[in-house]
């Protein structure tokens, strides 16, 4: 059961709800959640996006979004990168294969569970994500991350991302729980999640060995934090560590330290972070400033950039809106799952 009335800033249960019917809006007859109407998907928007619904009262067409994502899924438990028309003046890597996409629906799954109670539709979806979190875990490596990705020639890349690791690790507690839930053994997730977790908290090395690194984009500093390894305590002193080269007052996060652009599903996940941090004031200022970026069709710009006063790119997404939903459900405890992604894990 959700609770919009719950809602106690600039982002009434309204914009809520106007956000929601945006992504609905996006949401094709098949279930699928392209990013926009005519536009790509990949998983982990997709599943993204299918939990905003969930949260706002839509379980019927999150359901179809899931039953979309199951048919997808390939043989060996993954999913591709990018599905749906790509532009024939930008081909995508249609072949390619994230980690962090492929264990993103155990988050969605469980999320699922946390907000309808219905350990059947837990148990029809129990066998995707079991494929799915077996393959990630057996690219996890010696020293602890979850090697990236697999070519188009399905070549394993030898090297890991903060941002994906992070989000796989609240995946695999996610898909734990679930385990747990049908009283499923799966000791050997519970073993790739604390080597994970370690590595990541602990052997920065590990990650942007063979790329340039990735620290300038913000979600490099705070996604750990929405991991689930750091204690409040840790979370907060991450936080306040680069505060002051992603935060812009009174618009919000920005996406990289050296350009002049704020992005609102950041600036979200970050409102989601600092709740972690047990910062929730500063997360409901930032949170109550993205209320201006939302268009009268419900959906919200991607991003702003300042120096120009220009709203870049020219694009409302389906995952931003769902951001926002999220962020809304981590301030106002809209939903059962509203503290998912904003606490610590427990893993056993």
């Amino acid at each position: 059961m959700t609770k919009l009335s719950n809602t106690q800033s600039l982002q009434t249960p309204h914009r809520l709800e106007e956000a929601a019917g945006y992504i609905l809006f996006c949401q094709l007859d098949t279930g699928a959640i392209p990013w926009f109407p005519n536009g790509k998907l990949d998983p982990w928007d997709h599943v993204e996006a299918a939990m905003a619904l969930n949260i706002t009262g839509h379980t019927t067409q999150a359901r179809q979004a899931w039953l979309w994502l199951f048919q997808q899924q390939n043989d060996d438990g993954s999913w591709f990168s990018n599905y749906l028309t790509p532009d024939p003046e930008q081909p995508l890597n249609q072949f390619k294969k994230e980690s962090n996409f492929i264990a993103y629906p155990a988050t969605g799954v469980w999320h699922d569970y946390l907000i309808t109670g219905d350990k059947q539709q837990a148990k029809k979806s129990f066998p995707y994500i079991e494929k799915a979190i077996d393959l990630v875990v057996s690219w996890q490596s010696e020293e602890g991350e979850i090697l990236w990705a697999k070519s188009e020639q399905e070549q394993l890349a030898k090297d890991a991302l903060v941002t994906g690791c992070a989000s796989t690790l609240r995946s695999l507690e996610c898909a734990i729980n679930l385990a747990n839930l049908l009283d499923a053994e799966k000791a050997h997730w519970v073993t790739t999640h604390k080597q994970l977790a370690y590595t990541l908290k602990n052997k920065p090395w590990r990650f942007d060995r063979t790329w340039e690194s990735k620290q300038r984009f913000s979600m490099d500093w705070f996604y750990p934090v929405l991991s689930g390894a750091y204690s409040e305590n840790e979370a907060r002193t991450k936080i306040e560590s680069r505060w002051h080269e992603f935060y812009k007052a009174d618009l919000g996060c920005r996406c990289v330290n050296d350009h002049p652009w704020i992005t609102i599903a950041e600036s979200c996940e970050l409102t989601m972070a600092l709740i972690a941090a047990g910062k929730k004031e500063t997360a409901f200022k930032l949170y109550n400033n993205l209320a201006r970026w939302q268009d009268t069709d419900g959906g919200y710009w991607t991003g702003y950039v300042y120096e120009d006063d220009a709203i870049w790119p020219e694009e409302k997404t389906s995952w931003t809106a769902a951001a926002c939903i999220l962020a809304a459900d981590a301030l106002f405890h809209i939903s059962p799952a509203s503290t998912l992604f904003t606490t610590p894990a427990y893993v056993g």
